[in-house]
């Protein structure tokens, strides 16, 4: 089992990720944009997400700009399939705070993510590296959509408790 870390600075829109004291790669996920950029060990993917209510994300390898995934998203944000490489992978938080996820396969890799403050751990059976930006990209969309609910539903209470 390998250790992977990550962090993200207050207000920053960049992970980086972390082998001990090495950094290995980073994120970019800008907050509600459609693409964002992540690389790890040299190897490079963009993130493009589509649609209106039901969102689903295209995984791209930024070397060749050839589809090589996509993302499918539950709708109670709390699940996500993911496809690369012909490879199926289930994404899930493990608890009711949305701080802890796994990732499992059907060929065995298994992922168990908690995330911390501004940052997080990764235990890994076998580290893949598309599964790892992945995994923290599906984090923050979801985190993303959380912060756009609560937006939509509270920003009407405010303005009728205001007239």
């Amino acid at each position: 089992m390998q250790t992977l870390t990550w962090q993200k600075k207050w207000f920053s829109q960049d992970y980086q990720i972390y082998d001990g004291a090495k950094q290995i790669g980073y994120l970019n996920n800008p907050s509600f944009s459609q693409t964002s950029k992540g690389t790890i060990h040299g190897k490079s993917l963009i993130f493009q997400t589509s649609g209106f209510l039901k969102q689903d994300t295209r995984i791209i390898d930024g070397l060749t700009f050839q589809e090589i995934g996509y993302i499918s998203y539950n709708s109670w944000m709390n699940k996500a399939q993911i496809v690369i490489n012909g490879k199926a992978y289930n994404w899930q938080y493990s608890n009711a705070w949305n701080n802890k996820w796994t990732i499992s396969g059907t060929d065995g890799k298994m992922y168990y993510c908690q995330k911390h403050n501004q940052g997080g751990t990764m235990n890994v059976s076998e580290p893949e590296d598309f599964l790892t930006l992945t995994s923290l990209y599906i984090t923050n969309y979801y985190q993303q959509m959380t912060i756009a609910v609560m937006v939509a539903v509270f920003i009407p209470i405010y303005v009728s408790v205001l007239t």
